[in-house]
């Protein structure tokens, strides 16, 4: 029996009235016969004219993007970036939206899913529904934050330096990215040719003048010579171990945060918005209020910024345990760490290292977990410390959401939940939960 074969959809068009936003930077629409559309470059409420891009007539879904817009919204603004729209560039999720209208997406998106993963309303999670901006993001209109200050540029066959489309592995070849930071931009890496590589990551701390350039070459691709505008230090990922090197200049970057400086090497995570990390310490230090004498766990704890501001905060008769995956974000921690004898950092996931430590209490617990978040057995080990206080600091609202569900099931309610802008014109968001056990919530 010869199997029918299934006939794509990409390329047809469908005139549709666009409904709400839904996580992942789209809005949902429906056909006249009643097919689903993840829409991007849409706005809830417009009518659109929408092109399938992914899909065939078997798919649950189509994923499409909004080529006419037939009856824009009042939110509706035209994209500053010539690299933003269909077809283009995959890194901006909202160009087409006003910055406030930005904003109000994001909360609905983070609403969305407390109450469908977690059976929260705004209210029960002490959340008031705003996603607040960063420090100096509040432009005119036209203008755009640069906030970028890691940017890592794809190169193409002919070896320019652009950006990934939506979802593909083809390259936007770009003259400028607007929501780089100045530190970045000024670089001039999209003026250089970049033969034989696959990609090139720009690093401008925000907490120095440092400055780095990371290359991935393609397999058997030589080190071109590089000479960029400004000052800066080479690294080069190892085809063969994955490994970043040092090629010449500094290995790491100087970041600022809590009156204090951290070392990243070799590209290790850092918040990539230059207000970002003062932001989120200071909302899990008022939310946490640590006392003089407390211990404390750090998990997911990178470099140190938050088991730095514990240990500060908790003083020379509190403790403070980080637990990181990364080999070379641990050597940073310890050293970033070094001048608080109380504090320990240990390499390994925390679902393993953890039940390690032999921990059955602690006063305080802090996780910044990567996006899929921590999960129903970590969640669960942590309940069972007895913390005081737990600050759930999360880039993905979903992931969130089904985590403070495993923490309601053991007996851990949300006393206030905050969201921060800190990634304008995409649909990321920044959210810090604070958490405490039912018991001292009554």
């Amino acid at each position: 029996m010869q199997n029918t074969p299934v006939s794509s959809l990409v390329g047809e068009e469908y005139e549709v009235e666009v409904g709400p936003v839904a996580h992942g930077g789209h809005c949902i629409a429906r056909t006249e016969a009643g097919r689903v559309l993840f829409v991007r470059h849409a706005l809830p409420g417009e009518r659109v004219v929408a092109r399938v891009t992914e899909g065939e007539e078997t798919s649950r879904f189509l994923r499409a993007d909004a080529v006419t817009i037939l009856d824009p919204s009042k939110d509706r603004v035209e994209a500053p970036c010539p690299f933003a729209g269909p077809g283009k560039c995959g890194g901006c999720d909202w160009q087409h939206a006003k910055p406030g209208a930005q904003r109000r997406l994001k909360g609905e998106v983070i609403a969305e899913q407390l109450l469908r993963l977690a059976g929260l309303t705004p209210e029960e999670a002490g959340w008031d529904g705003t996603v607040m901006p960063a420090e100096g993001d509040k432009l005119p209109q036209g203008e755009v934050p640069q906030w970028r200050t890691r940017v890592q540029y794809a190169i193409d066959a002919d070896g320019n330096a652009g950006l990934r489309k939506h979802r593909s592995h083809d390259v936007e070849v770009i003259d400028h990215c607007m929501i780089a930071a100045p530190g970045v931009s000024e670089l001039g890496i999209e003026k250089q040719d970049w033969p034989n590589m696959a990609s090139v990551e720009a690093i401008a701390a925000s907490g120095s003048h440092d400055r780095q350039v990371i290359l991935t070459p393609k397999p058997g691709g030589r080190l071109p010579l590089v000479e960029l505008d400004k000052p800066v230090s080479v690294l080069r990922v190892d085809e063969k171990d994955g490994g970043v090197h040092r090629v010449h200049g500094r290995a790491f970057v100087r970041e600022r945060a809590d009156d204090r400086t951290y070392r990243v090497g070799n590209g290790g995570f850092w918040q990539v918005h230059p207000k970002a990390a003062q932001t989120l310490m200071l909302a899990v230090m008022q939310g946490l209020t640590p006392r003089k004498g407390e211990t404390a766990l750090d998990l997911y704890c990178g470099v140190g910024l938050f088991a730095g501001a514990i240990a500060d905060r908790v003083g020379d008769q509190g403790a403070v345990l980080g637990i990181e995956s990364g080999k070379r974000a641990v050597e940073d921690a310890r050293h970033n760490l070094a001048g608080f004898p109380r504090v320990r950092v240990e390499q390994g996931k925390v679902e393993a290292v953890l039940p390690r430590t032999g921990i059955t209490e602690v006063d305080l617990i802090v996780l910044d977990p990567p996006r899929a978040g921590a999960g129903k057995q970590t969640v669960h080990h942590l309940a069972g410390l007895g913390a005081r206080r737990i600050a759930y600091v999360a880039c993905d609202p979903a992931a969130l959401a089904r985590d403070l569900a495993y923490f309601a099931e053991r007996g851990y309610k949300v006393r206030t939940l905050r969201a921060f802008d800190l990634f304008p014109m995409t649909s990321h968001v920044e959210c810090v939960a604070i958490l405490e056990p039912v018991a001292k919530g009554l």
